[in-house]
C-alpha cells in the first residue's frame, strides 16, 4: 500500500507508462481518505464551510491551499489513470468515456479493474512483425 502510493507521487507527471491494479487502487483510496481529513480540518481551522462567500484573511490562504493541493492530486489521479489504461491495454483516450452519464462511469469503473495485458507500453513489449 505504501509503495503503492510513493509511485503514485514519483510518477505524478508519467502519462506514458503502466500502472497496476494496487498502484490504481491504493491511491485513489488513500487520496479519497485524506481529502475527507483535509477538508474537515480546513473547516476547524477556519469555522466554517470552505464554500462559504465571506472570508477572511487567513480563510482565503487557507482555501487557496486547498486548492492548489487539489490541482496537483487531481493532476497526479488523471496520469495514474492514463497508466492504468497502457497497462489493460487501452489507450489513455478511454478516460473520454466517463463523459458519458452513468453507462460511461460504469464502464470506465471496468477497465480500472480489468487484470494487466501485454501492453506497448510496458518493459517487456514484444511489438510482433
Amino acid at each position: 500500500m505504501i509503495e503503492s502510493y510513493k509511485r503514485f507521487w514519483s510518477n505524478l507527471g508519467n502519462f506514458s507508462g503502466t500502472a497496476n491494479r494496487p498502484d490504481y487502487w491504493w491511491p485513489m483510496i488513500l487520496n479519497y481518505i485524506l481529502a475527507i481529513v483535509v477538508v474537515i480540518i480546513a473547516d476547524l481551522i477556519t469555522g466554517h464551510s470552505i464554500d462559504s462567500d465571506i472570508m477572511t484573511w487567513s480563510q482565503i490562504t487557507t482555501n487557496l491551499v486547498v486548492q492548489i493541493v487539489f490541482i496537483i492530486v487531481w493532476f497526479g489521479t488523471l496520469s495514474v489513470k492514463f497508466r492504468r489504461l497502457h497497462d489493460t491495454d487501452h489507450s489513455g483516450w478511454w478516460i473520454l468515456i466517463s463523459i458519458i452519464p452513468i453507462i460511461g462511469t460504469i464502464w470506465f469503473f471496468i477497465l480500472m479493474v480489468l487484470p494487466s495485458k501485454p501492453n506497448r507500453w510496458s518493459d517487456n513489449y514484444v511489438a510482433e512483425d
